[in-house]
């Protein structure tokens, strides 16, 4: 029986495990959707020497291995990086700075994509209404939110299947009564599947793997309500 397999013989511990990867991962996308629209805006105003440049290693950055995104992370946050005096090391702190080193690539790369997708002719009517800078910023979103939308649930995506990075830093600890501390999904399947206890392993996976179904079933939506709507 798969409750006589759970720590304390709750269905705590999953529901822990659950709670922690949301946390973790709303919370990285969150600050990186927050740094990547503008960014994406700032790359896409502007032209500057260099901006192929910058624009492929933010394309480069999508393909950013976890485990290295993970060992420098920790590397800064350790007691003797320039970050060891926060004492972030395996918490879920730690967890959030890789996920949004790892998140902030596809975002910026995406929204970027389709912040260049936008007419001029919406960026000259902004300015010739009056506005500002931050005003036509907010037009060109409002124009280009499906995929913005699309970029912020990739990122999710990224950040919720995540495995080697939040297992170097975050350390896949569990409190005393079994209660997720800095385990996610993903590094939970890992233990209960070394530890022969598969059924678990088996549950998480469903979870994870229905958590990423509504991720991508809603991005297909948004883009076809994109393609189909036009613009309202």
């Amino acid at each position: 029986m798969l409750p006589l397999q759970l720590p304390g013989g709750s269905w705590a511990y999953v529901l822990s495990i659950v709670l922690v990867t949301l946390e973790v991962s709303v919370t990285a996308v969150g600050l990186s959707t927050l740094v990547s629209l503008p960014v994406a805006l700032l790359v896409g105003f502007t032209d500057f020497p260099g901006k192929r440049l910058v624009e492929a290693v933010i394309n480069t950055g999508m393909g950013f291995p976890s485990v290295v995104v993970g060992l420098v992370v920790l590397l800064l946050l350790s007691n003797s990086g320039p970050l060891g005096s926060l004492d972030l090391v395996f918490t879920p702190q730690a967890m959030i700075a890789s996920q949004f080193v790892l998140a902030t690539p596809v975002i910026l790369s995406v929204s970027l994509s389709a912040v260049a997708g936008v007419e001029q002719e919406v960026r000259d009517a902004a300015f010739a209404m009056g506005g500002t800078r931050v005003d036509v910023g907010l037009a060109v979103l409002k124009e280009a939110r499906y995929g913005v939308v699309t970029a912020i649930l990739a990122g999710f995506g990224r950040a919720i299947s995540e495995v080697g990075s939040v297992l170097i830093v975050g350390g896949n600890i569990v409190y005393s009564d079994g209660e997720s501390y800095t385990r996610t999904l993903t590094t939970a399947i890992t233990v209960e599947a070394r530890q022969g206890r598969y059924e678990v392993g088996l549950v998480l996976g469903a979870i994870l793997l229905a958590l990423v179904l509504v991720v991508n079933g809603l991005g297909s939506w948004i883009r076809q309500r994109g393609r189909g709507g036009g613009v309202t």
